[in-house]
């Protein structure tokens, strides 16, 4: 079967050549008929090779498994995180045949010039410098020409590839059909440009305003949507640089470039904390190449392709986590972690807790410095996958951007210190969540619940005294598997009876022989000892017959 699928087209064929020439032993006897065993991944280097050379869609593929810690060992969770597209520009004139049909006006009457030069090329898009009509500064981001056919294409054969694959325990247990159907959502949805420009806007919005932090230090870039379309993004032109690779003068910090990255360490993880923890909507690739460092000393936030959502309960089980994990509490870890998945097979609690009492356990020594945060959450993921519980696809999404976040962090600031930042940050989360974001009006609506309540009991408590007076109170009860405990009483009440009954007899019998001096009661006793030895029979049996005798 495998043999044919890699024969079908040019395209399977051009793969089938990447995994052989790459290695992959377990692929290799699959593609070349040979009978395998249950699946294997290759190592991590190697996958990555087979991504890359398998161009743009691939890579994609690469960065969606990246999200699930739950799946793949941190390994290749860190190998995969860093994957890029390799991928060359495309020419000047095929980019602009792409502007043109995009635009609704005349690309001369749009914009005065354009630099014909892309300053990124990436596996989705490439992006030009360009400057509008009324002189301010913008960035084009222009889908690759023919880059529909491909990931058409693709997707068909990730989906038949998965379909395959999950016949086998291997793919039924990680529920590949299901994950195959994720990739194809999130990868179609990066070729809607009109999408990433909506995430991009709505992020704007959140940041707009904090309590945390001066979002005039933060930038989102604007949309242009007079001239943004699927297939063309116009968005705002910052000038700067990739973060790590930022020269920082100390703005704003008396020069000290020192106080600059720890302050612009804080911003990032206040930001972030206010995404996940209060807006429910946050940018899930902070990787150093989407954080940039202005000429002015601001810091921008680019490229909103790949954003997650939780909902409130999703929101404060994820705060409870943290706190849990920052005391190393192993059974309040297992008990969120039961709220947040959902289970393959029947759960073994004891051993759920012990795995995590077991890893948290390494880190009781450690200072809380020295604690990498989202290396311990990426490992409370896959012990929830080995203990027969699958995860929601956001939470891959957030461990991902809290690892990426906590790198950047640990970079400009060597003594970054996560459980120091958050505190402060954990401490009105949780005032948020006991009183909300308007504690008069939360006071407010208890207190008319409450009045309401205390119109409401007098007559509720006086229909309960109607009743019980006048015995017209019923209870309805209904208790599950009650009908097999009532028949085991039954049968063990009647029993009991019989053996009584037998017992009686018996003594009797016994008491009649022993006063009997003349021999006149002897046929008596007899049938009294006849009876209880034919009713001790069939008690006997009747236990045997039941398979109850231990």
């Amino acid at each position: 079967m495998f043999s044919r699928l890699a024969q079908s087209s040019a395209r399977q064929r051009e793969i089938a050549e990447v995994v052989l020439r790459n290695g992959w032993g377990y692929m290799r006897r699959l593609l070349t008929g040979t009978k395998a065993e249950e699946p294997q991944l290759p190592p991590p280097a190697i996958l990555r090779n087979i991504l890359v050379e398998l161009g743009p869609v691939y890579v994609k593929l690469g960065q969606l498994l990246s999200t699930r810690p739950d799946l793949l060992p941190p390994e290749y969770i860190t190998e995969l995180t860093a994957l890029q597209a390799e991928v060359p520009a495309v020419a000047w004139q095929e980019v602009e045949v792409v502007i043109r049909q995009q635009l609704r006006r005349p690309l001369e009457e749009a914009f005065t010039t354009i630099n014909h030069q892309p300053v990124a090329a990436g596996s989705i898009a490439q992006t030009h410098r360009a400057t509008l009509a009324d002189g301010r500064e913008v960035a084009l981001k222009i889908q690759r020409p023919g880059i529909e056919a491909i990931v058409d294409q693709d997707i068909a054969l990730v989906r038949t590839l998965a379909d395959l694959v999950s016949r086998t325990n291997f793919g039924k247990y990680y529920d590949l059909k299901a994950l195959a159907e994720e990739f194809a959502t999130a990868l179609i949805g990066e070729l809607d440009f009109m999408l990433e420009a909506t995430h991009t806007d709505q992020l704007r919005s959140n940041l707009s305003s904090s309590r945390w932090f001066d979002p005039k230090q933060l930038v989102v870039p604007e949309i242009y949507w007079a001239l943004t379309t699927e297939k063309l993004l116009v968005m705002e032109w910052l000038d700067g640089v990739p973060l790590l690779q930022g020269n920082f003068t100390g703005v704003g910090h008396g020069g000290d470039a020192t106080a600059e990255s720890k302050a612009i360490v804080t911003l990032l993880v206040q930001a972030f904390f206010q995404q996940i923890y209060i807006d429910g909507f946050f940018h899930a690739d902070p990787h150093p190449g989407n954080l940039f460092y202005l000429r002015d000393g601001r810091v921008a936030l680019l490229d909103c392709g790949m954003v997650g959502r939780l909902d409130p309960r999703t929101q404060q089980v994820l705060t409870e986590m943290l706190l849990a994990i920052v005391n190393l509490d192993a059974q309040r870890c297992t008990q969120l972690t039961l709220q947040l998945a959902e289970s393959v097979q029947p759960v073994n609690l004891a051993q759920l807790e012990s795995d995590y009492d077991r890893l948290l356990r390494r880190y009781f020594n450690l200072n809380l410095a020295q604690v990498n945060f989202s290396q311990l959450f990426y490992e409370i993921l896959q012990r929830a996958r080995a203990n027969h519980l699958r995860v929601p696809g956001n939470m891959g999404l957030y461990a991902k951007t809290l690892a990426n976040l906590e790198s950047v962090a640990r970079k400009l600031d060597p003594e970054f210190n996560l459980s120091d930042q958050i505190k402060p940050l954990m401490t009105d989360l949780f005032r948020r969540q006991l009183v909300g974001e308007a504690p008069l009006q939360a006071l407010l609506r208890t207190a008319l619940d409450i009045k309401t309540l205390s119109l409401q009991s007098p007559r509720q408590l006086e229909l309960l005294l109607d009743r019980v007076t006048s015995e017209t109170l019923q209870w309805n009860l209904n208790l599950r598997d009650l009908d097999p405990l009532r028949r085991s009483v039954d049968d063990s009440a009647n029993r009991l009876s019989f053996s009584i009954v037998v017992g009686a007899l018996i003594m009797g019998a016994a008491t009649i022989l022993a006063n009997d001096r003349t021999g006149r009661l002897f046929w008596v006793s007899s049938v009294l000892f006849f009876s209880a030895s034919f009713l001790g029979l069939w008690l006997i049996v009747s236990i045997l017959r039941s398979g109850r005798l231990k």
